[in-house]
């Protein structure tokens, strides 16, 4: 731990913060699950990227093997849910891929690590301010003010909206963590609700015959996606389906204010996608079977019926009926408020990796800070907010068009670091992995697999992206940068701008690349807590709070507290007690970064050198 993340713990009530300040035991596991799922914003991924999987700029795709694609697409996100599982039970750290890739492959891949999070972070949010701006007016037009839903198609207001969006979600990630997962409550559940309303009213009416004349009778065959051609149709699609998953991970990055840090934000990951893999399949399965794949009507490969498939299909699924028109209210409500949960728990995680990286010195210390009342990032959530409306901005005013290039660039910078974990964890767990059958298969198969999945779709998703005709504007002209498909231009573009970033950084300030901040090989002292030991209390229905994280050199002890060594049973009453790590025989110096946790009477140990 850092100096000033030390003095500021040391400033807070003993109870309550953690060793970067976070207000530790906030969230249960219900509360990470709910995070989880609200972070992939549900209703809005399917609105946004469906017609993209089933079609590509009116040429189909995936067609009726949409269903097969999001099934595949679920495979590579558990294995790497289980990587980042395994990884946190090691190390609980909210810089998530930035902490653990450092640590097992060394500082300048655990730096673009946390790069690929921020940067995915950031060019997603311009998209989902788009929504959520334009889902503004058309929500209101719904309740009856028909002039305002116009302004729903007017790039200017929606702008406007879009950047009011951020500031709110940016202002309640600010005020505390509790007050965002309470209101992901209210938010979530509204779009499940609706999510499943439709899927199964668009089911009674395909089976009953009353959908449309082109609807489709599901079949088994729809989920086998191996009959498509791997490098043209599979890699993109999946890279797509990728974009609706992506966001359980945010139930990992909140692990330093989560009860039993160790265990319960892997457990709320995976528990994440299974429900979301569930969710997706019965309604891309309704809605393939209610609109078809065909370009007529509301069919699902026009163009024109991509960039929101749910409002392309909600009026012929619903009729103009006064039962229709509460259920078109519903179904903007759940795109809205799953686009505006979408831009809140964006917001969280990479706040978190910006005080991760900044509490070890890979970004400026400002980055570390923590508010004093509230117990969350300052600067950086801030931060966040203010670099999202400025990205956001800049792609308005260049091409609207350009809004449809972020999923799939969002995806490539998804499947970089998602596969960074995956190989992070095999690395790091290479020499205890042989341990037991179950680690093998949990920290080295699954993760390995995972990674070399997500690997081969960046690459062949990425040729396909490049080519000049692979997004088109309303005019039918082909969108791109420099001659190169826009696509694979934002994508490409955020991982090199992120290695310009790292460089003029090194330069600054070496010390983290340098290995001085966060040392490669795993010596931290923590404490191994039990679900026993947390102490229930008012706040969310299963949080609880969880005992202190403080500093190695004991400079934020509470007062009357004492600490144990472990193995020795001997009280530790002052830094030069504790025991040196060493390694390979060697008595090595004792990081800067080590930490322990203090209960009635803490104990010290030392978690296996995984390096």
């Amino acid at each position: 731990m850092t100096d000033s993340a030390s003095s500021q713990a040391g400033e807070k009530r003993s109870d309550q913060v953690d060793s970067k300040g976070l207000k530790g035991g906030a969230l249960g596991l219900l509360s990470s699950v709910v995070v989880g799922m609200a972070s992939t914003a549900p209703a809005y991924s399917l609105a946004a990227s469906l017609g993209f999987i089933v079609a590509s700029g009116g040429a189909l795709l995936a067609g009726v093997k949409a269903p097969g694609i999001v099934l595949l697409a679920f495979i590579p996100m558990y294995l790497i849910a289980v990587a980042y599982q395994e990884l946190n039970k090691a190390e609980p750290d909210c810089g998530t891929t930035f902490t653990w890739a450092t640590r097992a492959f060394g500082p300048i891949t655990g730096w673009l690590g946390g790069w690929g999070i921020i940067a995915a972070d950031v060019i997603v949010m311009a998209n989902l301010a788009q929504v959520a701006g334009s889902y503004s007016f058309t929500f209101m037009g719904d309740l009856g003010l028909t002039g305002v839903a116009d302004l729903a198609n007017d790039q200017f207001w929606s702008t406007v909206a879009g950047v009011l969006w951020i500031v709110i979600m940016t202002w309640i990630c600010y005020r505390g963590i509790e007050l965002s997962a309470r209101i992901q409550y209210v938010l979530l559940g509204i779009e499940v609700v609706v999510l499943i309303m439709f899927a199964v009213f668009a089911l009674i009416r395909v089976y009953t015959g009353s959908a449309e004349s082109y609807s489709l009778t599901p079949t088994l065959d729809w989920f086998n996606p191996f009959t498509l051609d791997f490098g043209s149709v599979i890699a993109p699609a999946v890279l797509t389906a990728v974009f609706i998953y992506w966001g359980w991970d945010t139930a990992v990055s909140v692990n330093e204010e989560t009860a039993d840090p160790s265990k319960t934000p892997g457990r709320a990951a995976i528990i994440s996608t299974l429900l979301l893999l569930g969710t997706y399949a019965l309604v891309t399965v309704a809605a393939v079977a209610f609109a078809g794949v065909g370009t007529d009507g509301v069919g699902l490969g026009n163009d024109a019926n991509s960039a929101d498939v749910f409002a392309a299909i909600g009026p012929a699924l619903f009729g103009d009926s006064t039962l229709g028109n509460l259920a078109m209210l519903l179904l903007s409500a759940s795109i809205l408020t799953s686009a505006s949960a979408s831009t809140q728990t964006t917001i969280l995680p990479t706040a978190r990796t910006a005080l991760s990286m900044g509490v070890y010195r890979a970004l400026p210390a400002r980055f570390a800070k923590i508010h004093p009342r509230y117990l969350t990032p300052t600067w950086a959530t801030l931060a966040m907010g203010g670099i999202s409306i400025g990205f956001y901005l800049l792609f308005t005013l260049i091409s609207v068009q350009l809004l449809g290039a972020l999923i799939g660039s969002v995806g490539l910078m998804i499947a970089f670091y998602y596969g960074l974990t995956g190989f992070a964890c095999v690395w790091y767990y290479r020499r205890s992995m042989w341990s037991s059958f179950r680690n093998v298969i949990m920290r080295g198969l699954f993760p390995l697999l995972g990674g070399l999945m997500l690997t081969a779709a960046f690459v062949y998703g990425l040729q396909q992206y490049a080519t000049v005709d692979w997004l088109t504007d309303d005019n039918g002209d082909n969108v791109t940068i420099f001659g190169i498909g826009a696509v694979a231009v934002v994508g490409i573009g955020a991982l090199v701008l992120g290695v310009v970033v790292m460089l003029v950084w090194w330069a600054v300030n070496p010390n983290f690349f340098r290995g001085r901040t966060l040392p490669r090989q795993s010596d931290d002292l923590v404490l191994a807590t039990t679900e026993a030991e947390s102490i229930p209390r008012f706040g969310l229905p299963d949080s609880k709070l969880m005992p202190t994280m403080i500093a190695p050199d004991l400079s934020n002890l509470p007062p009357g507290q004492t600490a144990v060594n472990a193995e020795t049973g001997e009280e530790v009453s002052t830094p030069g007690d504790l025991p040196l790590p060493t390694r390979n025989g060697i008595r090595a110096p004792r990081s800067t970064t080590s930490s322990l946790r203090v209960i009635e009477r803490p104990c010290l140990h030392q978690i296996p050198d995984q390096s």
